[in-house]
């Protein structure tokens, strides 16, 4: 297969299986999720077989349609996007898996529209990380929004319909009002909006312009969840755990981050950010939510409202990392995006698999519960661990990266956020293992349980597998950061 048309049955699989399983419905529900777990397979292997292309400097590239002069729909792989779509693609197999476990063993209502929607929402992020504009890179951006708003409304409260809305209000308002006008702005001083190593807004934008157009794509990409517009990431809590698992880890959030640090490294420049004085408020930016979010998690009750505020913090790493500017930390950037999607996949994963077992939510319920759920609780550890950066887990090489990264940039306030923020997570995490582990019992469960369905142990053992192996099996994914920023 020409790799031109595989890129374009990358984005068309997922649609195709969307279709399909809204074809056969409810009523055929095995031959539904087998559809899921063959396009996943599917997918992944067209994806992961062009990761030795990119690695060796081919740049797959495809023209979908043009809809002005000079502005079209076109895809081409370069190496972040290569690291995310193999990421991506490679989680929605697993999640696949977990979805079945936990849908079937909650009885959860409306199954049919769920994988529809999940199709749609990984079709949306393949075409995020494969974008070779910003055009292509913002319509599908969009239908992960759009897709995505179905899946956090699933439960169909009123709980549900109202976080719901307030995700939907607050990502199309940020990418509408914020993103889509320095979208514009970028074209109407370059000509362009194409991706290019080096960036395109050299000799076209100067001074405050700079800072003032930063602001725009990064607040822009409110699936980054960069403070003041994180809001909507506590709130789309209310949905089912695969779809936290989605939104935290394969494809929303990370799309978002993934988002910021394309845009500052192919069409900003790290050197031509490096050189204006007015981008320097993103390190202050990202280094505040970092130290606020960890805060407001250490102070959290509820397991999966914990593990948002946590993720907020995370994010906000990558944000830090590409907002320093230096080789080491860009590549922190492309780096903890995987380790922070193997680890908090994980966690999320525990979550729901402790809910599905015991219908337990808060942390004071969790007492003791390792005895019972070795396995939930022992994947939960190596993600609780990665997120703190323990080695041999891949929060370790992330922060290593980003840690000399800071450094490189004699960054103090970098290097202190860091250090705080990684006591703060030691702070939430391990109480939350010792009394997993270590305490007993405090009341008699209200159901005499043990692991959740075989299909989400399954799940979170690849993922704290995965969590574990990234710690040594980490090269190939360096050496496509190393691409991305010019370094030998």
């Amino acid at each position: 297969m020409m790799m031109e048309t595989q890129l374009l049955w990358i984005i068309a699989l997922p649609l195709l299986a969307a279709v399909a399983i809204g074809l056969v419905g409810q009523r055929y529900a095995n031959i539904r999720e087998a559809i899921t777990l063959i396009t996943g397979a599917s997918l992944a292997w067209l994806v992961w077989s062009l990761f030795p292309e990119v690695l060796a400097g081919a740049r797959p590239a495809a023209h979908l349609v043009s809809i002005l002069p000079g502005i079209s729909l076109e895809f081409k792989i370069e190496p972040l996007g290569m690291l995310f779509a193999a990421l991506a693609s490679l989680l929605w197999i697993v999640n696949s898996i977990y979805s079945i476990g936990y849908m079937r063993g909650n009885n959860e209502q409306h199954q049919t529209r769920f994988y529809v929607c999940f199709a749609v929402a990984i079709a949306g992020a393949m075409g995020v990380a494969m974008a070779e504009n910003l055009l292509t890179l913002f319509v599908f951006y969009e239908v992960l929004t759009l897709s995505t708003y179905p899946l956090v409304a699933h439960k169909g409260d009123a709980k549900s319909v109202a976080a719901a809305r307030v995700y939907l209000g607050i990502l199309l308002a940020t990418s509408m009002g914020l993103l889509l006008p320095a979208i514009i702005w970028t074209y109407s001083v370059t000509g362009t909006l194409a991706f290019t190593s080096g960036g395109i807004l050299e000799g076209h934008v100067a001074g405050p312009a700079v800072g003032l157009l930063l602001a725009l794509f990064v607040f822009g990409t409110g699936k980054a969840a960069l403070m003041p517009v994180h809001k909507w990431l506590p709130s789309a809590m209310v949905a089912p755990t695969p779809v936290s698992a989605l939104l935290h880890a394969v494809a929303v959030v990370k799309a978002g981050v993934f988002t910021i640090t394309k845009i500052v490294v192919y069409i900003f420049g790290i050197d031509f950010l490096a050189a204006s004085p007015s981008s320097g408020w993103l390190v202050y930016a990202a280094v505040f939510t970092i130290v606020a979010a960890s805060f407001i998690a250490l102070r959290q009750t509820n397991l999966k409202r914990l593990l948002a505020y946590s993720t907020i913090a995370q994010l906000s790493y990558v944000i830090l990392a590409t907002a320093l500017l230096v080789p080491f930390s860009v590549m922190a950037a492309a780096l903890h995006i995987v380790a922070h999607a193997f680890g908090k996949i994980t966690l999320f994963f525990a979550a729901g698999s402790i809910y599905t077992a015991s219908k337990k939510t808060e942390l004071a319920q969790l007492h003791g519960i390792g005895r019972r759920m070795p396995w939930t609780m022992g994947a939960f550890t190596i993600g609780a661990l990665s997120m703190i950066g323990v080695p041999p887990t891949a929060g370790f090489i992330s922060k290593w990266y980003l840690l000399t990264g800071s450094f490189q940039a004699e960054n103090y306030l970098a290097i202190a956020a860091i250090v705080v923020s990684t006591l703060l997570n030691a702070a939430y995490f391990l109480p939350i293992v010792y009394n997993a582990w270590f305490k007993a019992e405090s009341e008699p469960p209200a159901i005499d349980h043990r692991e959740a369905p075989l299909a989400i142990v399954i799940a979170l053992s690849i993922t704290a597998s995965l969590t574990v192996m990234f710690f040594w099996v980490n090269q190939p994914a360096i050496d496509l950061a190393a691409q991305m920023v010019g370094a030998k």
